[in-house]
């Protein structure tokens, strides 16, 4: 950070799905401390929270998230079991786009750049321009739960979290001097089944007369019971385990998918890491959290805060050099 110049300062945020709501308590810490990033990448959900923040609606978008519950979430999946994919992603980007709108990368208020991957070869491709929406939509294509997105040329793309989880070598090559790390992968690996066990003992479960009473309500819900009836039985993580009582503690679909991701996405970002590591390293402790649980961002945000001030000292060093160059 010895310059001549103001460092240019990015904020790579990684993927973790439900956990990735842990990105907004970050960003509302650096801003106390009076650090803004010039340059913002993401993976995942990382790349949804980074589009948010770029697009200067980080404070509609946290509203809206925090106000999610449970059955919220159920009423965006769009389950249909075509394309590659459990959910086809459009009602999620529909009402993503009602809170950030529909921009173009190249418009953005920051430098914005986002990792997804090519399912055809497996390389790396990173979005910086074009529809900031079909970037994001890219990026979170969890295999096995959302179906591949396609871009203009016709080509199937994935989750960025498949190659390169927290995009520090992204922020990189944008031009970063300093990088400010958020990987939410660590702590996790063999933890999901035990916590979620500990979960279902706290958390209170609907009565069949409550769940007959949602899906008359609402036809969507009704639509997604009864397709998980049909064909998926009880398991969608834990907000559906809470909705439906586990009979048995063996793992189910969702609780397999989660728990491969967690295996993978651990293990490539210590690898990437080590060979790209950023200048300051940001760690939620976020085990708890559970693959879909995006009902919980009251949780997460908060973590996202506490993980952040943990570098407190780092961060400070940085925003007095920052401070130098603001006077």
């Amino acid at each position: 950070m010895r310059t001549s110049s103001k460092p240019t300062i990015a904020l790579a945020l990684g993927s973790g799905s439900a956990r990735g709501w842990a990105h907004i308590g970050v960003i509302r810490e650096l801003e106390d401390m009076n650090i803004k990033p010039d340059i913002v990448t993401g993976a995942s959900v990382g790349a949804i929270v980074a589009g948010a923040y770029a697009s200067g609606n980080l404070d509609p978008f946290e509203e809206w998230i925090r106000s999610l519950s449970r059955v919220d979430i159920i009423r965006l999946l769009d389950a249909k079991m075509k394309g590659g994919g459990f959910l086809q992603g459009k009602s999620l980007m529909d009402a993503i786009s009602k809170q950030i709108g529909s921009p173009e990368i190249e418009d953005l208020d920051l430098a914005f750049a986002c990792v997804a991957t090519e399912l055809a070869s497996g390389r790396e491709i990173w979005i910086r321009e074009g529809s900031l929406l079909d970037a994001c939509r890219a990026s979170i294509a969890l295999p096995g739960m959302f179906a591949p997105a396609r871009n203009a040329n016709g080509e199937y793309l994935l989750d960025g979290g498949l190659v390169n989880p927290v995009p520090v070598s992204l922020a990189r090559a944008m031009g970063a001097d300093v990088v400010i790390a958020v990987n939410l992968n660590g702590d996790l690996v063999g933890r999901h089944f035990f916590v979620e066990q500990k979960m279902q003992e706290a958390v209170t479960e609907l009565s069949d007369a409550q769940i007959a009473e949602i899906e008359e309500k609402d036809s969507q819900v009704a639509r997604w019971a009864a397709k998980l009836k049909a064909g998926f039985g009880n398991h969608l993580d834990a907000y559906i385990s809470s909705l439906r009582k586990k009979e048995t503690p063996d793992p189910g679909l969702f609780d397999v998918i989660a728990g491969s991701v967690n295996v993978m996405q651990d293990r490539i970002t210590r690898s990437r890491m080590a060979g790209e590591p950023p200048d300051i390293h940001i760690t939620p402790k976020l085990a708890n959290i559970g693959l879909m649980e995006f009902d919980r961002a009251e949780e997460s945000i908060r973590e996202g805060v506490v993980a952040t001030q943990r570098q407190k000292h780092e961060l400070e060093e940085l925003a007095r050099e920052l401070q130098k160059f603001n006077t």
